[in-house]
């Protein structure tokens, strides 16, 4: 009976927010006409230096007069930046010119995908399918450092962003008297886009040390983040850029090892392997994934972190293969609920209960947009039993749909099965399978005043401990944010007997009722931009035993204009 009462509840709050989100669509129409930027075609061969010195870049209508975000939002900054578009056949140029009002640019790092936070820089994002959900982001700093990554969730909190995305492209910077520059060369082939759009989406923001100011081209309220994908402007391109056809990636490796123990002489041990990647487009917004016989030894490491809880980490994923259009498949449920976790993928528990590599034999994904409406995400790995510590193979499939409702929002399937088709009973089998089917329900209104998240997913094992519980995880949250102040709601509900080995749960059998309130200040003051105040108030649940931790915070942040 709970159960059902708890449906009921989401499927109502799911008619109230759907009315929200029709009835808020109307307040965008008040802010500023959107801007655009023209990208012209060339035949010209560039420079790369980035010194924006060739007389063609000035032939565009640039991007310019960007609004000021911080220290205020009211405004046209004061410090001036100019963005220019190119295109051929292959590629597509950026040129921007910062104005400074001197030279002592903050650089704290010259590591590849810097944060930008702190540092002189300035970032471009671009949203070839006008969804305004997704984007490719590309951004300089003056000392010629690139980072690339992809947003998705329509940018609306900080885990949308993807740093780990790397691809192929180029751009060098200079710094001239007041002013840096770059210039950037991005393949067409490295974009997912539809054929025959001359519109695309686009906005850019900017970091200024000098003066303390963040900026962005199309305006941005100061109460939403500034990767918000809600806020973009347009690039109007002279013709429709032509898709590069069928593009194939390929990785190969080979690797080679010897080790001898001197001391207590036994014989050498030596061993070699081969394997590789490769990436297929099989259309401009479809893209093929191939792994074998992987060893990821690129694979940046993880932080090191001491963890001071009785529950596990959650560490990002870094692996390639893994990346691209990874939202498809990684951002079901929440970080604490999630259905599908990929780094689960190569790890197995031994007899001692030790998480070991098991190598992966195979591994095929395909994933990306079938028109404006539709994403598909399609994955099978296959890993190899290791007699020595007793792991059978297990292979692994997951399917993903999302269909675009309304002007930003979707609704979401996914479809995970892990199993094992070894019937080798010296080897630790555990449960024969375990699967999970899911239906998720994301909001996000075309101003991005009302997000939200709706899901529920249901387990499938045949692992006996799990026979007279419950298999299934449900949440809802939704938050009502505008200049003045913000509201929201998280409530979640996991059940004893819900254990997606392929996911990520940090703890079962609970029911969390999270309301958060905040208010904001904007005082007429030259030191301080904004403050304000906030009650986060968390309360959990056991079923059987009522209530188990709260957690009650009254928090108060200044933001200064320094």
């Amino acid at each position: 009976m709970k159960r059902i009462v708890i449906i009921l509840a989401v499927l109502a709050c799911s008619t109230q927010s759907l009315w929200a989100q029709t009835a808020g669509d109307s307040d965008y129409q008040g802010l500023e006409a959107q801007s655009a930027v023209f990208v012209k075609k060339i035949n010209e061969e560039m420079i790369l230096d980035g010194k924006l010195d060739e007389q063609i870049w000035f032939k565009s209508n640039p991007a310019k007069d960007f609004w000021e975000y911080f220290p205020s939002d009211s405004s046209r900054t004061d410090v001036k930046t100019e963005i220019y578009m190119l295109f051929d056949d292959k590629n597509l140029y950026i040129g921007a010119k910062c104005y400074s009002e001197g030279n002592d640019y903050v650089i704290s790092s010259l590591r590849r995908d810097f944060r930008a936070g702190g540092n002189d820089n300035i970032t471009f994002l671009i949203d070839p399918f006008q969804d305004r959900t997704n984007a490719f982001v590309f951004g300089m700093n003056p000392a010629g450092v690139r980072r690339e990554a992809l947003i998705a969730n329509g940018g609306r909190e900080r885990g949308s962003w993807n740093g780990g995305w790397d691809n192929k492209w180029k751009g060098e910077s200079h710094i001239g008297d007041g002013f840096w520059s770059c210039e950037l060369v991005i393949p067409l082939s490295t974009m997912r886009f539809k054929e025959g759009l001359k519109t695309w989406y686009f906005n850019s923001y900017r970091f200024d040390t000098q003066t303390a100011t963040r900026s962005s081209w199309n305006r941005i309220p100061q109460n939403q983040i500034i990767m918000s994908l809600a806020y973009m402007g347009k690039m109007e391109w002279e013709e429709a850029p032509k898709a590069p056809g069928t593009t194939i990636t390929a990785i190969p490796y080979v690797s080679g090892r010897f080790s001898k123990d001197f001391e207590a002489g036994t014989p050498s041990d030596y061993g070699a392997a081969f394997g590789g990647d490769a990436k297929v487009a099989v259309s401009p917004s479809l893209n093929l994934d191939l792994t074998f016989n992987p060893d990821f030894s690129q694979v940046e490491v993880d932080q090191q972190v001491i963890n001071t809880d009785r529950f596990e980490i959650r560490f990002p994923e870094r692996r390639q293969f893994f990346l691209e259009n990874a939202d498809l498949f990684s951002t079901f449920g929440n970080q604490n609920i999630n259905p599908f976790f990929s780094r689960r993928i190569g790890i197995g528990q031994d007899t001692a209960g030790t998480n070991i590599q098991v190598p992966i034999a195979y591994g095929a994904r395909l994933s990306g947009k079938l028109d404006e409406n539709w994403r598909i995400g399609l994955l099978n790995m296959q890993t190899l039993k290791d007699v020595e510590n007793q792991m059978p193979n297990v292979n692994y499939t997951v399917a993903a749909l999302q269909r675009k409702v309304f002007s930003r929002s979707n609704i979401g399937f996914i479809f995970v099965n892990k199993e094992s088709f070894s019937n080798d009973e010296e080897l630790n089998m555990g449960s024969d399978y375990n699967r999970v089917m899911g239906l998720d329900y994301n909001l996000a209104s075309s101003d991005n005043r009302w997000n939200g998240k709706f899901f529920y997913h249901q387990a499938i094992t045949s692992d006996d401990e799990f026979e007279n519980y419950e298999k299934y995880a449900q949440g809802s949250s939704l938050e009502y944010r505008v200049r003045k102040f913000a509201v929201a709601f998280d409530q979640q509900w996991v059940r004893g007997g819900y254990a997606p080995e392929v996911g990520f749960v940090r703890r079962r059998d609970y029911l969390q009722l999270n309301p958060v309130a905040s208010l904001f200040f904007y005082p007429k003051s030259d030191k301080i931009t904004r403050h304000n105040l906030e009650a986060d108030l968390r309360q959990l649940y056991k079923p059987e035993l009522g209530k188990t931790d709260h957690e009650y915070q009254l928090n108060w942040e200044t933001n200064f204009a320094n």
